[in-house]
């Protein structure tokens, strides 16, 4: 018999604290809707002593009132990406508490020429004083980029002191800045560097810390695509985000998720997804196209903080003939509160306001509300005035920040995975807001 506590989370059948089983009152008492949004999550991880154990089939038939044998898809891992300048460690400290996703990538460590200190490595994950989990549970994988494998493999080492759930590496990011410096996207020339960083950083830790690694389809063009694929999994990572554009494509669509098939088929380790993801729909397409299990949500899940959970609600829905319910507006302002709540306490007060408005930015996508919004405050540049207006109170920091230079955020233009046409449009100037 399989157990579920009220946060939906499977336990030991033997545990003796289980409050109610899928054939008791939990199963009764939900709305089919809600079922479905809960054992879409269920589906995803077993708790079994704390340890997140990965279901082996791809199904399994379960009793549900109403639903009698329906065989029920996992829905996918889906992973949260980094966005430098946007979707730091507070943003997905918020988007986390929705639900919906498993596991989270940090914004990028950047290692040049030297061992780096570990309150850079803490100051950029700060979930790592934190067990290497946001406060709602999830883990983040911390991601290092750089050209050296031999540096990147002592900054692999001391990071890996520090127990994160595991150690990315970046070689998909466009940003000129980086690429100029021989970072990110621009490494995919060089496919037996890559392979040489992925070994390096693969000897450099322990066994139980997982590396792995995020790419573009190329720098240019795709010509070196699978060799640098092949490379990365030569090397040792377990498991290979791919980006379905590559540098050259920008964030302009579409993106080319039937790519991302072709590097899926020439290598043997686990490969997601990632690229234009912005509806279900789309994601539903970018599964299929790609053939990946995997899925990496970063500007659909900023721009909908459902998206995770609405994705896994269409899958089970789909298997129970029920339909996914959106996240209300109703719902997103809270998430807003809370995330400018941090952003007060940790942000220099000059920069406050334009990370706000650059969220809200991206809600327009998805919600008329947001659109209303953004211009009833987009020419608030005061924090109290800015929360007055949209939350009806001051948000009171109770530490006043830094105006020092770790605590100034990254100019959104430079963001390796936002959208590099809307953010030179409005970024700019509502981060010097």
């Amino acid at each position: 018999m399989l157990h579920l506590n009220r946060r939906g989370r499977l336990l030991k059948t033997e545990d003796a604290r289980a409050p109610a089983s899928f054939s008791g009152k939990v199963g009764e008492a939900l709305s089919d809707q809600r079922l479905a949004r809960l054992l879409s999550s269920l589906c995803t991880r077993l708790s079994t002593g704390g340890v997140d154990v990965p279901l082996c089939s791809r199904a399994f038939q379960i009793p549900i009132r109403g639903v009698t044998s329906a065989a029920l898809p996992l829905p996918p891992m889906i992973l949260l990406a980094p966005m430098e300048g946007l979707l730091d460690h507070m943003l997905r400290d918020t988007l986390t508490r929705v639900g919906g996703v498993d596991r989270c990538v940090s914004e990028f460590i950047r290692v040049t020429d030297q061992l780096l200190p570990r309150r850079v490595f803490t100051r950029i994950v700060p979930e790592l004083v934190n067990g290497g989990r946001t406060r709602a549970g999830v883990p983040v994988r911390a991601q290092l980029l750089g050209s050296d494998p031999q540096c990147l493999a002592e900054n692999a080492a001391r990071l890996a002191e520090l127990e994160p759930e595991g150690i990315d590496l970046n070689f998909g990011c466009p940003a000129k800045t980086v690429n100029r410096h021989r970072g990110g996207a621009v490494l995919l020339d060089e496919p037996e560097l890559v392979g040489e960083i992925v070994a390096a950083v693969r000897r450099a830790v322990p066994a139980r810390v997982p590396v792995s690694a995020k790419m573009r389809l190329g720098n240019e063009d795709r010509e070196r695509m699978l060799d640098c694929a092949r490379a990365i999994e030569a090397g040792g990572a377990t498991e290979l985000v791919v980006h379905g554009r590559t540098k050259r494509d920008g964030y302009k669509p579409p993106a080319f998720w039937d790519q991302i098939a072709v590097v899926r088929e020439a290598v043997g380790i686990e490969v997601v997804a990632n690229g234009e993801v912005w509806t279900v729909g789309d994601a539903l397409r970018c599964l299929e196209e790609s053939g990946c299990a995997s899925l990496m949500l970063g500007r659909g899940m900023v721009a909908d903080p459902g998206l995770a959970l609405a994705v896994r609600a269409a899958r089970a829905g789909a298997a129970a003939g029920l339909d996914a319910d959106p996240l209300p507006w109703t719902d997103v302002l809270p998430l807003m509160e809370g995330f400018f709540a941090q952003v007060r306490r940790k942000v220099a007060t000059r920069h406050q306001a334009g990370r706000l408005k650059q969220w809200l930015h991206y809600l327009r996508r998805r919600y008329p509300e947001a659109e209303e919004t953004y211009q009833r405050v987009r020419t608030l540049n005061a924090p109290d005035a800015l929360a007055l207006t949209l939350f009806g109170r001051a948000l009171d920091p109770a530490v006043a920040p830094s105006e020092s230079d770790d605590d100034v955020p990254v100019d959104a233009s430079t963001a390796c995975d936002a959208d590099l046409t809307d953010q030179q449009q409005d970024s700019d100037s509502l981060i010097a807001a």
